[in-house]
């Protein structure tokens, strides 16, 4: 299904351009100044290696201190196998700790389920940001979409109050699926909860900052890829960052929808519909060779590193 969604956007983007027009965004993506690219994806890198790096901050107040090596290819694999399955990724990378770092599974997926928070708390507070600095625009946006925030919480609180109910009545009995679910539940809230529990505090936040500022800073410099975008200012960008972090969860890797949702913000800022389009495909279609290249290389790599073990 997300796949199917991601091919309806690549349509609608190609019904939406004439022959001529596409010719002008192979053009542009040709002409791109691809210095600024790889700049960009080298941006990309270190954000995951910082992730990969803050990662043992939560793990090790569970008792396990794996290598940082491991730690990077499991990320990897992540961002692979998401292109495939999306949020696959994650029960990926809690096997490959579980195999070659011994860390059981419940515990290290907990860990990922709260770094998950934490982007979320991240990508919640560069929407804040973005509301402070584009506050008219994105109201409006909201106003047209008929977007009700308040509804949107109501459907959150009611969803949360029956979890807890269900979950009540799960502890209750002593079913054999019950008991396991109860173990998983209790090892993801001990991976969870060593945000709490974690020494290096300041750290954790250190990397946090850094890999959501390297996030941005890896699109905003695809702006001066293109000469079309090369005066756009931050604000613009910075709503364009976000339409495209929510858009590239909802297929595949965000194929077809990111692109095409980018654009979209670009355009309503005055950039031209063939130069939005680059600029979307070019952005894509970086990080998507970065994560096929590194994530392929991660496969192959993790079973040489631990070949002794």
């Amino acid at each position: 299904m997300p796949l199917g969604i991601g091919f309806l956007f690549i349509y609608l983007s190609i019904s939406n351009t004439t022959a001529e027009d596409r010719a002008t965004i192979y053009s542009s993506i040709k002409d791109a100044h691809y210095g600024y690219i790889l700049i960009s994806l080298v941006m990309g890198l270190l954000s995951h290696f910082s992730r990969a790096y803050r990662w043992n901050f939560m793990l090790h107040p569970l008792g396990y201190r794996p290598r940082l090596i491991n730690n990077i290819l499991a990320i990897f694999i992540t961002y692979i196998a998401n292109l495939g399955v999306p949020r696959s990724g994650e029960l990926f990378r809690a096997t490959v700790m579980q195999t070659y770092e011994g860390i059981p599974f419940e515990k290290s997926f907990g860990t990922i389920i709260a770094e998950r928070a934490i982007d979320l708390l991240m990508l919640l507070l560069t929407i804040g940001l973005a509301l402070s600095l584009e506050s008219d625009m994105i109201y409006s946006l909201l106003e047209e979409k008929a977007i009700d925030p308040w509804s949107l919480a109501a459907v959150l609180l009611i969803g949360g109050g029956a979890f807890y109910f269900i979950f009540q009545q799960i502890k209750k009995t002593q079913h054999p699926v019950a008991v396991k679910i109860i173990a998983l539940f209790n090892g993801l809230s001990e991976g969870f909860l060593t945000i709490v529990r974690m020494e290096k505090k300041w750290a954790y936040l250190f990397h946090t900052l850094f890999i959501w500022v390297m996030y941005i800073a890896m699109f905003y410099m695809i702006k001066f890829s293109l000469p079309e975008t090369y005066s756009l200012g931050f604000e613009p960008l910075l709503i364009g960052f976000i339409v495209g972090a929510l858009a590239i969860s909802a297929t595949n890797g965000g194929i077809g929808i990111y692109p095409f949702s980018v654009s979209l913000v670009l355009i309503s800022y005055g950039i031209s519909k063939e130069a939005s389009l680059a600029f979307g495909w070019i952005m894509w279609t970086a990080q998507t060779i970065m994560v096929l290249l590194f994530g392929s290389i991660s496969f192959l790599l993790l079973p040489l590193v631990n070949q002794k073990k």
